[in-house]
């Protein structure tokens, strides 16, 4: 079958790439650098009717569906092998109401785009640490980020969102209108269909918050994390920190002899006045000897992007994830054991303190399932695509060992850190068997025909099931 051109797709108004255009090789990459899918075609959409007629001109020809926002999504789901691509990646409209504290967001926005908007006016909702990870898939996954303890995760903050359905219907799903499809939005994924907008709720926030990392050294993570384990036992829900354990990255704030030393590190951002974020943190910057100190009042923007650079799109990525109910003795030492053996300088573990208003919302609200986890933790290991097969190797041997290590702590895993084919059979543990089987109700409803399986799969359930 020959390639299709924009001719061939009925009421399609976008940009259709095929494999002999001179930019397709640009626009099948995605953040991974190890992903390397050939689509027969890509659909570059330009609005909500674009994505409607590439499902319908997708279904008629039988070809394989993948979903493409911001591309970001470690395993690489966005892209897939002689299918098509419906690419939402040029639909990035923000537009922000001030007045009623709401943001209206294209399926293909970045968050620094949502925050370069929302910030304009004082605004921001929960999203993620990165400014170039997508809004679309982060919000499906459940969104954790700085302010989640404050204001809750990102779904707890979404209002409605405008969905074409593997019919090539648009619907929009909101709690009053097909309320079913959007308690499963919230955390299920893009399951259920290709969500060409959302809408937001906002906060206040900043424009100037507390934020920045500590680090310390890798010798002193044990005493580290015990403080802590106690720093945030009483700490404020406006109070946001993620550990992040591996080498002090190559930041031009960071002199040259402390690149790539091995350290663990703090990083917090306080979403309320400067002033009390300066008290809230002043314990933390105190404790122990740390080897440099960045915490500051800071544009958020700023702070939402200071990690981009770290983590730039084409390197190699490959994660292993759990959630923790706890820092136990136990397991600070499995981390202290662990975290710095990677042979890449690059790579690093991740644990976000969660609890705050993510706790507190309803059991069962949304699909997001797990309110009660104290901590998620990534293991991310990460080389340069230049590097011979072996470094991926050794580094993939480390994630999957450290992991390992935590097997009888472990409680659960956000859908959002899950990596490859080898991570399929922890779907259900993502959501547990109760949400599951919900989720493959509202699945049998929406997409009996699993037409959207590029993804964490959710399978279409049926009543005996």
């Amino acid at each position: 079958m020959s390639a299709p051109t924009t001719m061939q797709i009925p009421g399609f108004r976008g940009d259709v790439i095929v494999p002999d255009r001179h930019d397709y090789d640009d626009a099948r990459a995605v953040w991974n650098g190890t992903v390397d899918q050939r689509p027969r075609l890509i659909a570059r959409c330009s609005g909500t009717a674009d994505v409607a007629a590439a499902v319908r001109f997708a279904r008629g020809r039988e070809l394989e569906i993948a979903v493409r926002g911001g591309g970001h999504n470690v395993a690489g789901t966005a892209v897939c092998d002689d299918g098509i691509v419906i690419d939402l990646s040029a639909m990035r409209a923000v537009s922000v109401d001030p007045v009623e504290r709401t943001a209206l967001v294209q399926g293909g926005a970045l968050w620094g785009d949502l925050d370069h908007e929302t910030q304009a006016h004082g605004l921001a909702t929960t999203g993620g640490i990165v400014s170039h990870t997508g809004v679309g898939g982060l919000s499906l996954g459940g969104g954790i980020g700085w302010l989640m303890r404050k204001h809750g995760l990102t779904v707890d903050n979404l209002l409605e969102a405008e969905v074409v359905t593997a019919e090539g219907d648009i619907v929009r799903a909101s709690a009053n209108d097909h309320p079913d499809l959007f308690w499963a939005l919230r955390g299920g994924g893009g399951n259920f269909g290709v969500v060409s907008s959302f809408r937001f709720v906002l906060h206040p926030v900043g424009p100037t918050v507390m934020a920045g990392p500590v680090f310390w050294a890798a010798e002193d993570t044990t005493e580290v994390l015990r403080f802590y384990r106690d720093f945030i036992a009483d700490a404020p829900d406006e109070l946001g920190t993620v550990i992040r354990l591996g080498t002090i990255p190559p930041l031009p704030v960071v002199g040259d002899e402390l690149h790539f030393r091995p350290a663990i590190a703090v990083a917090s951002c306080y979403a309320g006045p400067v002033e009390a974020g300066e008290r809230a943190v002043r314990a933390l910057r105190q404790f122990g000897t740390p080897l440099v100190d960045l915490v500051g009042p800071t544009r958020y923007v700023d702070h939402q992007s200071g990690l981009d650079d770290t983590v730039p799109h084409g390197w190699h990525y490959y994660w292993k994830a759990t959630n923790l109910t706890g820092l136990s003795d136990a397991v600070i030492d499995i981390v202290a054991a662990h975290a710095y053996h990677a042979t890449s300088p690059r790579s690093y573990a991740a644990i976000f303190h969660m609890g705050g208003a993510v706790a507190r919302a309803p059991r069962g609200a949304t699909a997001y399932p797990q309110r009660d986890v104290d901590h998620n933790m990534s293991i991310d290991a990460v080389w340069l695509p230049e590097q011979d097969d072996t470094v991926g190797a050794a580094e993939t041997a480390w994630a999957l060992a450290f992991l390992d290590a935590l097997e009888s702590h472990r409680a659960g895993v956000y859908v959002n850190f899950l990596d490859s084919d080898d991570d399929t059979s922890r779907v259900r543990e993502a959501y547990g068997d109760a949400n599951y089987r919900r989720l493959a109700e509202v699945k049998a409803k929406y997409d009996p025909e699993n037409v959207f399986h590029n993804n964490k799969n959710i399978q279409p359930g049926t009543p005996a099931q």
